[in-house]
């Protein structure tokens, strides 16, 4: 990746000569927590054998040219057990060993790949691969392996209402920069060929990954990236939110609240090497054909059944489209949900977590995978973030598309669905899973905060300044909503700019004037939960209203989030080992 900068931890990223990395992260009694302890390393051979963990170089790609064949025949010549390069390590009968080899390792072994085990099991996180992948790992060595780059989202009071759901955009950029020539356009600065939105939901129980095509026509707002301000278009290919122009992961961020209404925490931004090396660092992932594919543009050749991709192999599969279903984008994205989907089971499973040599190949190709927003900029901020997710079971995360149909100006294009696009958002929006999801077990519950209109304050309408914003898509709502307010009073209400699209209706103040707030609030039918502090907001600027989605009209009261999806929505869940890629019709 060339945008961003490096981020780099506090601790240092190399090991004396002969110490294992992995020991040195030792089990603090009073806190219960791993701590990095460049002492523990140096230790005696005697006291606690340690080693440099061994690179197995041979088992992974180096140059992007090497075949899922090379890879294949690699894994094959290591010996059961353990890896090809540890073999060198070995020591003919009769002869001694040599110091750090797999003799004097022996005993350590086990102690260590507890340590690793118990490590791995509190801070595997939920892994976003297929075209667009990562890991979340603490090693701090790692720190600087990640990219980060901070990027403008926009004002606040445009912006989506934050909730305590967790989104995450992760986007799979085409970039061939540094690649050459072998997977066409020379250079290209990449576009977001693959975006999946990630929504783990409030109670963490559940997630719903959505994957937006990238031949979705839609808006795309203005966006500043550095200095530059690159202006909006009214009607685009989502793709090109990222690249065209200069636009950065931050105008892609803007696209997709925008464009759904849900509020993003965080991004994660992975090129085609991310699929290559990280399918090869937990020796392959397995996914399924129902019949014989042979796709001359991806150069995947596979037979029907199933089968272990990994490296070339596995770049091939998801980028696979016109050998697949109806040979477009849409036929697509299930390879990759399946290719995600298996290999979060693979990482998950106890080949992987027991395999101290697995868990750090992986967690370097994650970290050097990964470009993240600086809000997460760190191993250690990764490290919270997958602490926070980690409790997701496999079973209860739903992959889906968002509800398309043709363009009927360019059946090369893709439009919204009319109402099922908006109701999979609001079901977002709400928190609302597409996994069955078990209910706890009933507790005493504090009073919910009231969804009536409050109480009206007795404040001067007449006085009152409100500006009026639409953001629920609906031409001419603000004027109608300032008509309404200007009916009931509030003489000084005036219709706005166009707000970015908003699934819930708000209503923001300046410090002191809440209650005049909550007199708009009520004027409009709207809940008392609508009604929010604008932290920037001053005294002239008065009461911003920004009408949502969820807004029914006028002096109306917003309608309940939808409980179920469309119908015929695509989705595949993660827990499936079914799925099958079928031949293009």
């Amino acid at each position: 990746m060339n945008s961003g900068h490096r981020n780099r931890g506090d601790s240092a990223d190399s090991f004396p000569p002969g110490v294992d990395p992995a020991d040195q992260w030792v089990l603090d009694p009073a806190t219960g927590e791993f701590r990095l302890d460049l002492d523990a390393g140096r230790r005696p051979s005697a006291a606690r054998p340690s080693a440099a963990r061994p690179r197995a170089a041979s088992a992974r790609p180096q140059d992007g040219r090497r075949g899922a064949d090379s890879a294949a025949a690699a894994s094959a010549a290591e010996p059961a057990g353990g890896r090809g390069s540890r073999a060198a390590a070995r020591s003919p009968k009769g002869s001694t060993a040599v110091p750090g080899g797999r003799a004097t390792r022996r005993k350590g072994r086990s102690s260590r790949g507890r340590r690793v085990l118990k490590w791995t099991a509190g801070t595997l996180g939920l892994v976003l691969v297929a075209g667009c992948g990562g890991a979340y790992y603490v090693y701090q060595h790692f720190n600087n392996n990640i990219s980060s780059v901070k990027v403008q989202v926009g004002d606040e009071s445009e912006r989506p209402q934050a909730t305590d759901a967790l989104n995450i955009l992760v986007i799979g950029t085409d970039s061939r920069v540094g690649l050459g020539r072998e997977y066409g356009d020379e250079g290209s600065a990449g576009h977001a060929d693959t975006t999946l939105l990630f929504h783990i939901s409030k109670d963490r129980s559940n997630a719903t990954v959505l994957s937006i095509p990238r031949d979705l026509m839609v808006q795309i707002p203005e966006c500043k990236t550095g200095d530059k301000t690159i202006p909006g278009e009214a009607r685009a290919m989502f793709n090109t939110s990222l690249g065209q122009d200069g636009r950065d992961p931050g105008c892609t961020w803007k696209t997709v609240e925008k464009l759904t209404g849900v509020r993003i925490n965080h991004f994660m931004m992975v090129n085609f090497e991310a699929v290559k090396t990280l399918s090869t660092a937990v020796g392959g992932v397995e996914v399924c054909a129902a019949t014989d594919i042979n796709d001359p543009y991806s150069h995947l050749k596979m037979s029907a059944g199933r089968h272990v991709v990994q490296g070339e192999e596995a770049l091939a599969f998801v980028r696979t489209r016109h050998a697949v279903g109806f040979g477009g984008d849409l036929t697509r994205i299930p390879l990759q949900q399946q290719f995600i989907s298996s290999m979060i089971r693979k990482m998950k499973s106890s080949d992987t977590l027991t395999s101290p040599g697995k868990l750090w190949d992986l967690a370097d190709a994650a970290t050097k995978a990964l470009t993240v927003d600086d809000g997460i900029g760190s191993v250690n901020k990764l490290k919270d973030l997958a602490l926070d997710i980690s409790r997701i079971d496999t079973k209860n995360i739903t992959f889906t598309t968002v509800p398309v149909i043709d363009d009927p100006t360019d059946s090369n294009r893709l439009v919204l669905k009319p109402n099922d696009a908006q109701q999979v958002f609001s079901m977002i929006v709400a928190d609302r899973s597409l996994t069955d999801v078990p209910s706890p077990s009933p507790t005493p519950e504090a009073p919910a905060p009231s969804s009536s209109a409050p109480a009206a304050p007795q404040v001067d309408a007449a006085g009152v300044k409100v500006t009026v914003r639409n953001g629920s898509g609906v031409a001419k709502q603000a004027a109608k909503v300032a008509t309404t307010l200007q009916d009931k009073g509030f003489a000084l209400a005036v219709a706005g700019n166009n707000a970015d699209a908003a699934a819930s209706s708000t209503v923001s103040y300046p410090a002191g004037h809440e209650d005049e707030a909550q007199a708009v609030a009520a004027a409009l039918g709207l809940p008392a939960t609508a009604v929010q502090a604008g932290g920037k907001l001053g005294a002239k600027d008065g009461i911003v209203v920004v009408v949502g989605k969820d807004f029914t009209g006028a002096g109306g009261t917003p309608s309940a989030a939808p409980s179920e999806a469309p119908k015929d929505i695509q989705r595949v869940q993660a827990d499936d080992t079914n799925v099958c890629a079928s031949k293009a019709k």
